[in-house]
């Protein structure tokens, strides 16, 4: 009798000793704290190399967490008594493996002798005096497909399980599958306990767990080569990325060969940041990489956990395990692979310019991703209608007034001082400084005067009367008069001396500028036609940028001979400010700025440049400082 109880015993004990993960007796049994489930060292790893993005681990059974230290898995601790038990039965087993090693009973009497065969017709495992009936018994075993247990073991033939006996029906097979309980039943349990429940035959059942499998490892196949392709694909863009890089590292070094050798430690901490932008891009591209290679590693272990020849009979801990994991593994399949973000960083490597510095500046420029703005950084509410405007330095203007008396030198934090060096009761039409601070100023439409920086007279231009003359200065501090005629007037420096005359056929200008190669760009502001034209010192003009119906235009020229057009519409009170670069004479588009919208009450405004990233634009009572971003 005990030693029935002790054979009794053995199957239980066995699956006592089974991981629910792989399905096989426990390897270095590892438990986890939060709720005392255990398994084998080496599936936990395998189930967390899935999860690598979290700092706790799920159980696969009951679902709580356990957290996780820096070494992860490696940190649990050992189920003693588990590998005691193990360790127990690999000693009385031999140390053979437990599934093979353990030779069936017989299944069809009760004297639980080792079997010799199987009847397949039956399900039944027999021993020898059973085998003996089933073979003399004809008219009741004929026909009934026997082989033997040797056979089995050797693997010459396999047999589908056979059903185990309901514990509380005793004389009933449990090969039914309860889905909603995930629990093997007999049929009298499902009539009893199960009504209403999903159920399925076990045959059904494995059939469509093993389609499921099947299913995973073919999407998982596609979705590894898949990944593989899109790390390749990142390597691709790298070089991409390197070539855009290398074309700013190529800039840079043409910049350094202009320079002199005082830049050289200059030119080196550029080389620095260009591999840090390098190094930058670099790394996003590896991130890429590895998220793509985790994620092929995490399919490959949660397909080793799931894809397992022992998916036969199921029990209630290991099925539930393995559903959850062909969950997982489906969710994860499910996600959407990331084809676009290594071609967006190429993208964005590529939109990296190298922008020289000014002639005047010994540094040799800086590395930018091109984001053209404006933004208005003061509005200054002016004493008087402006009139005339001019740069005082890099960040103040002085404005001349026509209803009120004087100059006003006004920065870009709004300060304001009048300008002490001239009489303050007298009205301006225009004004422009000179690099040695001579100021010259118009009155009207016949005369303009040049003043020294004390304020002593040096000389009066004298000028038909045309209309309000207009001032400016060329970069070797030639005055540029016009006077809404069709010719620019050029003088010397002093104002004694007329240079020269600009022909100006297309336009009669009321706003001049000059660039460093001695081109002349005017504006007809507010007399049609509206429009912008370069001309050359003999005259020659390039294509004709017009305005359109009631919009007004302003031109000014940066040190660089970047040429900034204002078009001001005075129906909405919009300002719209475009970039353009010179092209032999003709005005080519660089930049769009957004719309500034402004309060206009007159059509006459007022564009200068003051230096390359800051602007200012005056109309009537308001003046603005507008810092550029190129």
């Amino acid at each position: 009798m005990a030693q029935q109880t002790e054979k009794e015993k053995a199957p239980s004990s066995l699956e006592n000793l089974t991981c629910p993960l792989c399905l096989d007796i426990f390897d270095e049994a590892t438990i986890l704290t939060s709720c005392g489930h255990t398994f084998c060292r080496k599936c936990l790893k395998n189930y967390d190399l899935s999860h690598q993005d979290l700092d706790h681990m799920i159980c696969p059974l009951c679902r709580k967490i356990t957290k996780l230290s820096a070494n992860r898995v490696d940190d649990f601790l050992t189920n003693v008594t588990v590998n005691g038990l193990v360790d127990n039965y690999h000693a009385e087993c031999g140390g053979m493996n437990a599934v093979l090693e353990m030779r069936p009973k017989c299944t069809a009497c009760k004297c639980h002798q080792d079997a010799v065969s199987f009847c397949k017709t039956c399900n039944f495992y027999m021993c020898t005096n059973c085998d003996c009936s089933h073979e003399q018994l004809t008219s009741h075993f004929e026909g009934h497909e026997v082989v033997s247990i040797q056979d089995i073991i050797n693997g010459k033939v396999s047999i589908s399980h056979i059903s185990e006996k309901c514990c509380i029906h005793r004389q009933e097979n449990k090969d039914m599958f309860c889905e909603d309980c995930k629990v093997h039943v007999c049929l009298k349990c499902v009539i009893v306990g199960h009504q209403n429940h999903n159920i399925k035959n076990q045959a059904d059942f494995e059939q469509q767990l093993r389609l499921k499998v099947n299913d995973l490892v073919q999407r998982c196949a596609a979705r590894k080569t898949e990944l593989e392709k899109n790390i390749q694909n990142v390597e691709v863009q790298r070089q991409e990325v390197y070539t855009a890089v290398q074309k700013i590292l190529d800039d840079v070094s043409q910049a350094y060969i202009i320079k002199a050798k005082r830049l050289e430690e200059n030119h080196r901490n550029f080389i620095e940041q260009i591999s840090a932008v390098k190094q930058s891009f670099d790394d996003d591209l590896s991130v890429l990489k590895s998220k793509d290679r985790q994620r092929i590693k995490s399919i490959c272990s949660s397909i080793s956990l799931v894809s397992n020849d022992r998916l036969g009979r199921l029990e209630t801990d290991s099925l539930s395990v393995h559903t959850l994991l062909c969950e997982e593994l489906d969710a994860m399949l499910k996600e959407a692979t990331d084809h676009t973000s290594a071609a967006a960083i190429t993208k964005k490597a590529q939109k990296k310019r190298f922008k020289p510095a000014a002639d005047t500046r010994l540094e040799l420029g800086i590395i930018s991703e091109p984001d053209p703005n404006l933004q208005v950084i003061q509005c200054v509410d002016l004493r008087g209608r402006m009139w005339g405007m001019t740069p005082y330095s890099d960040d103040s203007v002085a404005i001349g007034y026509f209803n009120a008396s004087g100059i006003d030198i006004i920065d870009s934090a709004g300060k304001q001082v009048q300008y002490a060096h001239i009489p303050s009761n007298t009205k301006y039409c225009d004004l422009v400084f000179q690099q040695d601070r001579s100021l010259c100023i118009s009155t009207g439409d016949t005369e303009a005067h040049v003043y020294s920086p004390n304020g002593s007279r040096k000389s009066t231009i004298h000028m038909s009367s045309h209309g309000f003359i207009r001032l400016n200065r060329s970069s070797s501090d030639e005055i540029l008069i016009a006077n809404n005629e069709k010719q620019v007037y050029i003088y010397d420096p002093t104002g004694s001396t007329l240079k020269h005359t600009v022909p100006t056929k297309h336009n009669n200008p009321n706003q001049v500028s000059a660039t460093r190669s001695g081109l002349i760009v005017t504006s007809s502001h507010i007399v049609n036609p509206i429009v912008v034209t370069v001309y050359d010192r003999d005259g020659n003009a390039g294509k004709l940028l017009q305005a359109a119906s009631g919009v007004h235009l302003t031109a000014a020229v940066d040190e660089q001979d970047r040429v900034y057009v204002a078009s001001v519409d005075d129906k909405n009170g919009n300002v719209v400010i475009r970039l353009y670069d010179l092209d032999g004479l003709n005005l080519k588009e660089r930049v769009e700025f957004i719309v500034l919208n402004l309060t206009l009450k007159n059509d006459w405004c007022y564009l200068v440049s003051l230096s390359p990233d800051m602007l200012a634009f005056a109309c009537y009572k308001k003046l603005y400082f507008i810092k550029v971003t190129l």
